[in-house]
């Protein structure tokens, strides 16, 4: 029985009698059996009233435990998953964690190879732009001698050159022509059978047979030998920078004019000159001496030249297109310039030239410190010779 009802005070008994409380008061009380037992049936009501509302408020109590009895299972089980949704957590954060270390980590690597990265290429930069501010501090010099030199020259007016090209141009017109006229009265060659076929009547009087090799010294080549000191005083003292191709167009110094003159009139055509220490200015002379035999025999003359590597060729070629105005049209192996690597080839293509009347020039560049015999047979070659410093320098290396 529940507690409740232990303590409510039991007023009747089990055979229906009054109790003796209910007995005395009832003996005491003078009052008539109608309201005796209206008075009983109503306590009667009032005990079953009170026991149906127990028993409704146990049953509510015992409905209301059965609810909390679920809401607390549910609630464990709430408990239950909201632990291992923390376990859970927990172990994404430990490895959210980790994975944050290993990005620092990797990040710090990165910003480490990417400054030495920036400092390596600040430093090639900062190479590179040391090499171009001498680079450009040698093209200014290189452009105010130049400037220096076409003031001197043409003392820096416009209608002074231009006066001085036409007069250049109408000089050499006159010249060519009386070249030509010359040319047609002047007998290089005379022909052997002609000469033995005369007699001797005065030995004094006979001329020796020319010499297949040109000999600019020579008396009876005064002439030519006049026109040739001309031309090269017209290199220096009048330098045209926009005449027709094969004529030199760039300034011609008292030194480059001494070398060119001693080759033709003191080596007669055939020797080594020392070089100027430099390839362009090699060049330079190079171009004068073909720029004198190209005015002389025009398209007889074939030039070969000798340098031992593709790079040194390719400056010879770029150095004689800019002093002689052609153009890479006229290198070639049938046209006027050919470049050779080896002496031998050289030779060959020479053997060639002269056999089809034409007449060969070999120039040889300073690298090559050796000349091949198969050259000297030929009437014109100008060799630059090697600096011996520079050769000293070589072998101590």
């Amino acid at each position: 029985m529940n507690p409740d009802e232990s303590q409510t005070p039991e007023t009747t008994v089990a055979d229906g009698s009054v109790a003796p409380e209910e007995q005395s008061k009832a003996i005491n009380t003078p009052q008539s059996a109608p309201e005796a037992q209206t008075n009983t049936s109503a306590l009667l009501d009032s005990e079953v009233d009170f026991l149906a509302e127990l028993e409704q408020e146990i049953a509510q109590v015992e409905s209301d435990t059965d609810t909390n009895l679920a809401v607390m299972a549910s609630s464990e089980q709430q408990v239950a998953q909201l632990q291992s949704q923390k376990q859970a957590l927990q172990q994404e954060i430990a490895n959210l964690q980790t994975e944050s270390k290993v990005l620092k980590e990797q990040f710090s690597q990165t910003q480490r190879a990417m400054g030495q990265l920036v400092q390596e290429a600040l430093l090639q930069l900062e190479q590179r732009k040391q090499a171009l501010q001498i680079a450009v501090e040698q093209l200014e010099r290189r452009q105010e001698r130049i400037r220096t030199e076409m003031r001197t020259t043409f003392a820096g007016v416009s209608q002074e050159i231009a006066i001085r090209v036409q007069g250049f141009k109408d000089y050499l017109t006159g010249s060519l022509q009386d070249l030509a006229a010359a040319t047609e009265q002047l007998e290089l060659l005379p022909k052997a059978k002609e000469e033995q076929e005369k007699p001797a009547v005065k030995p004094k009087q006979i001329e020796t047979p020319a010499s297949p090799t040109p000999q600019f010294g020579e008396q009876r080549f005064q002439s030519t030998a006049k026109q040739i000191r001309n031309l090269i005083d017209e290199y220096r003292t009048r330098p045209d920078y926009y005449g027709p191709p094969w004529q030199l167009r760039r300034t011609f110094e008292p030194v480059h004019a001494e070398r060119v003159a001693n080759w033709f009139f003191t080596q007669g055509g055939r020797g080594a000159l020392r070089t100027m220490g430099s390839r362009l200015q090699n060049t330079l002379i190079a171009s004068a001496v073909i720029s004198v035999l190209y005015t002389l025999h025009e398209d007889r003359l074939q030039t070969l030249i000798l340098a031992n590597s593709p790079e040194r060729l390719g400056d010879w070629r770029r150095g004689l297109q800019d002093c002689l105005g052609i153009s890479r049209a006229d290198f070639g192996p049938e046209r006027g310039i050919v470049l050779f690597e080896t002496a031998e080839a050289l030779a060959v293509k020479a053997e060639r030239a002269v056999k089809a009347n034409q007449m060969p020039l070999i120039i040889v560049d300073d690298s090559e410190d050796k000349i091949s015999l198969s050259l000297l047979q030929f009437p014109l070659w100008l060799a630059f010779a090697p600096d011996p410093q520079r050769m000293t320098r070589e072998y101590e290396f």
